[in-house]
């Protein structure tokens, strides 16, 4: 309450007005304007503070999203061991001496203690197998989430020691996988669809709105937005580097490479797909606009959902097209954390529904 008596303030108010009088009005106008100015950006300023302190600290985001990057991460993993075991002796294991890497690898990793595992077993075609066949078993234990804080870091080295073990074999979808799974590091990827899950749905580990609840939560949601980064920036790259050749911005490079026997894995389709013109040249812009335009759509619903059905056809498209199926599932993984958690809970709900009454009858009540 203020100790001021109503004259008291009337004499103020009018000294105020006598010093303003003095000043000259385009400078009047324009201290209003600063004050206004300065008072937006204060208040835009706070809302942004109070955005970024409830998204940090409120609670962990995307918890569906991640645990499906964990289950496709790790069937990216399974799918590439089982596809190579017939050969894995030959390309990773004591047959691969013909690359020299058994003598001097190329990679810095198996020059590492920790990640040295599989180059330094390479030569012992009993070791190697069982190696492999840990790794294998990892990654179904990587993809059910069975005590997934302590599977992680073991496959992590396992896996990278592997895949490092033939530099030559290797690609840029190798580095996307090892980036990701130490960011995973960070995440609950394992609070939904996991054995885990089940576990502490009986034994709660964590005080709910405790600091190790509300640190756990920041280093997920940090770990979220690094992965968003990530996946960002190979988009937006990667549409910058097609858009500097001549063969993209005229609208024809995607007939180059599924017309090879490298990448053309299926001629008949690929004949189909490239003997229109307008269709080729529909594919090879499209795939620009849409990773250029990538971030940009996931600002908003609707095309959010654009972006993402696009971005999942452009990855389908290679997995099948060009033979490329393990990097395409590994980005249509990290794709995942962009959905949020309330669609995947509706999807979850219509396919129990679904299963519901194809076991029961088309009359059957899903009781929650």
């Amino acid at each position: 309450m203020s100790d001021q008596t109503p004259e008291t303030q009337a004499g103020e108010s009018r000294r105020s007005a006598t010093e303003w009088a003095g000043v000259p009005r385009p400078l009047r106008v324009i201290g209003i304007v600063v004050s206004v100015i300065a008072l937006k950006v204060v208040t835009i300023g706070t809302r942004i503070c109070r955005a970024v302190d409830d998204y940090i600290f409120g609670g962990k985001k995307a918890l569906y999203g991640t645990a499906v990057l964990r289950i496709l991460f790790g069937l990216t993993g399974l799918g590439l061991l089982l596809s190579n075991l017939g050969t894995s002796r030959y390309s990773f294991g004591s047959g691969a001496a013909w690359n020299g890497e058994i003598a001097e690898p190329v990679s810095d990793f198996p020059k590492i203690w920790i990640f040295s595992t599989f180059h330094s077993i390479m030569q012992n075609d009993v070791l190697f197998g069982i190696y492999y066949g840990v790794l294998i078993l990892l990654a179904v234990l990587f993809i059910l989430g069975w005590r997934f804080r302590i599977v992680l870091p073991i496959y992590f080295v396992l896996w990278v020691g592997f895949i490092e073990s033939n530099d030559m074999l290797g690609d840029q979808g190798d580095n996307m996988y090892r980036i990701v799974l130490i960011l995973m590091f960070f995440t609950d990827a394992a609070a939904r669809w996991s054995l885990d899950a089940r576990r502490r749905a009986t034994h709660e580990w964590v005080t709910p709105g405790g600091t190790w609840n509300q640190i756990g939560s920041a280093l997920h949601n940090l770990a979220l937005v690094a992965l968003a980064a990530q996946v960002i920036f190979v988009y937006t790259s990667g549409a910058m580097f097609k858009s500097g050749g001549a063969p993209w911005r005229e609208g024809w490079a995607v007939y180059s490479p599924l017309q090879t026997t490298r990448f053309g894995n299926w001629p008949a389709l690929s004949d189909v797909l490239t003997a229109w013109g307008p269709m080729v040249a529909l594919f090879t812009l499209g795939s620009i606009f849409i990773q250029a335009g990538f971030p940009f759509m996931l600002l908003h619903r609707f095309t959010r959902v654009i972006a993402l059905f696009g971005i999942l056809s452009f990855h389908i498209g290679i997995a099948v097209l060009m033979g490329l199926p393990w990097f395409s599932l590994a980005m249509i993984a990290i794709d995942a954390i962009f959905i949020r958690d309330r669609t995947w809970e509706r999807m979850k709900d219509g396919l129990r529904a679904a299963w519901s009454r194809s076991r029961n009858g088309p009359d059957a009540v899903l009781v929650p």
